[in-house]
């Protein structure tokens, strides 16, 4: 646990025309200069007041993110054997339209079956890369990946698989170098597949150690766990972990041996994460249902599959211990949905989190809109009530989307919708407590320049957020909320900033941190 939680630069896109898709969307219009009311000589600082009267519809903090999965070619890359440049051009199509929608964070599989879409001394590369395991593709996509990202002001998580060792159960079809062939001490074949045991410290180690050696050599934002843990009840028959369970268990149940073995890891992870680097956040996306009423008082009140017992993921432990900096429970059910309501789960892992520092985000399922086998998925309007039921919930503060084809592809036009509906203006990132960062100098010298804004770099600003009124007063209250919030630029090199004005109105200026702390806004001074 850390101390202080409690129990319970990339080109500039505002001069682009190109450039203003990223930060309006696809209705960006052309530029035109403020013609706003009187501003003062020096215009003073602007910060929001607490006492600001807020829209529910313009939240001004939000996390809006995708998952790019890499296993099995699911997103990215479509297929094995591509070129470098294929490559990159699939993934800036996946970015673009992420940005499109005003997301503002990725959650990349950097690591699907201890394997490597990076440069690594530790584990081969990707298979899902060239179609064969080890083999170099000829560049070092991770670094590519990550500048991107923050080219259109996403954050950046890699997403890491922690025991999955192979898709493939002939240990002699991996390279030589594999883990899994250097240790086969470490594996357990269950069904088609090896995984690492999760009761041996040395895999404990291991695991921590690629994921160490990630967040040292890159500049990543997060660290992300899915749900696959213990593997998932199958036909693959008995998890055979007991020569680990008699050496390790000390006297305890094996299923809660089990869960033991899943805490150490994540807490372990933790642990590493924040002494590599203070800032770099780290979570998991856990089966959506901790455990049912019928098993627990406190569990939902759901019958579907039990992470808790079925495969040992402990959910409200992480939160209770602040072993995690947030959770994204995949609630990939409708609502009404008897088994497992959304309506449900949502206000349940709401109160999960309360009075916590534990961030709540919700894994959504777009890949399942459009599906024939559940008729409130033919229906346009289910995922978008989803984000319409979270705004009744404080503690949710963003939703992820499974997955990026998807986000591209549009089924039913949901996206088209949930832009509409819930994303009409950007939003910065939720703020958490504990990753150190401050807010940087309010912007100086912000003025109107023809058709563009420009202001003096602020020291240590990573982004800016440009905010346009066009009624009301240019006090506290017009920074409240996201109403009038009509960009967050990238910072750009050099001892100024500019940005493409879009339509008439008095602009605003305030300067974000990496992890969006916001220092007070400057209103723009007329030529």
């Amino acid at each position: 646990m850390r101390t202080g939680r409690p129990l319970l630069a990339a080109a500039a896109l505002a001069v682009l025309t190109a450039g203003t898709a990223y930060v309006f969307g696809p209705d960006a219009g052309t530029a035109a200069p403020s013609a706003g009311g009187t501003v003062p000589e020096a215009p003073e600082a602007v910060a929001a007041a607490s006492s600001c009267p807020v829209d529910a519809r313009f939240p001004k903090r939000q996390l809006r993110g995708v998952w790019i999965a890499t296993v099995n070619n699911i997103d990215w890359p479509t297929r094995t054997g591509l070129s470098p440049s294929a490559q990159q051009a699939e993934y800036v199509k996946l970015l673009d339209d992420a940005a499109e929608r005003r997301l503002n964070a990725v959650f990349v599989q950097v690591r699907p079956a201890s394997d490597a879409f990076y440069r690594s001394s530790l584990e081969p590369w990707s298979r899902f890369l060239t179609g064969t395991a080890g083999k170099d593709p000829g560049w070092d996509p991770l670094p590519f990946l990550i500048a991107e990202a923050r080219k259109r002001g996403m954050e950046f998580h890699a997403w890491f698989n922690p025991y999955r060792a192979a898709y493939d159960t002939d240990r002699s079809k991996l390279p030589a170098s594999h883990p899994a062939r250097v240790r086969p001490d470490w594996v357990v074949k269950y069904g088609d597949r090896l995984y690492y045991n999760p009761g041996l410290p040395e895999v404990r180690d291991h695991v921590t150690k690629v994921i160490t050696d990630v967040v040292r050599r890159y500049d990543v934002d997060g660290v992300h766990f899915d749900d696959y843990f213990y593997p998932y009840p199958g036909g693959g028959g008995t998890f055979r972990d007991g020569a680990a369970f008699a050496r390790y268990g000390g006297g305890m149940k094996l299923a809660d041996w089990r869960r033991a073995n899943v805490n150490k890891l994540v807490a372990q992870v933790d642990r590493a994460v924040h002494t590599t680097k203070k800032h770099v956040k780290f979570g998991i996306s856990p089966f959506g249902i901790w455990r049912n009423a019928s098993n627990d008082p406190s569990g939902s009140a759901t019958r579907g599959m039990s992470a808790y017992d079925a495969i040992y993921a402990d959910s409200r432990h992480w939160i209770r211990s602040g072993t995690v900096d947030y959770v994204m429970p995949q609630l990939y059910w409708p609502r009404g949905f008897q088994i497992a309501d959304y309506d449900v789960l949502a206000p349940w892992w709401a109160k999960e989190v309360r009075g916590t520092d534990v961030h709540l985000y919700i894994g959504q399922a777009l890949y399942r809109v459009g599906a024939t086998d559940t008729p409130a998925w033919r229906r346009p309007g289910e995922l978008p009530s989803h984000l319409t039921r979270n705004r009744k919930y404080p503690e949710i503060r963003g939703d992820v989307y499974f997955s990026a084809k998807q986000v591209s592809s549009n089924p039913l036009r949901v996206m088209d919708r949930i832009t509409a509906d819930h994303y009409a203006r950007p939003a910065l990132r939720p703020l958490m407590k504990g990753l150190g960062g401050k807010a940087p100098d309010r912007p100086r010298d912000v003025r109107v320049e023809g058709a563009k804004l420009s202001w003096k770099s602020s020291p240590g600003a990573a982004s800016y957020a440009v905010y346009r009124v066009t009624s009301g007063g240019t006090g506290a209250c017009a920074v409240a909320d996201a109403r009038n919030l009509v960009a967050i630029v990238p910072a750009a090199g050099g001892a100024r900033q500019t940005f493409a004005m879009r339509g008439t109105g008095t602009y605003l200026v305030s300067a974000l941190d990496r992890l969006h702390h916001e220092s007070p806004a400057t209103r723009a001074a007329l030529p």
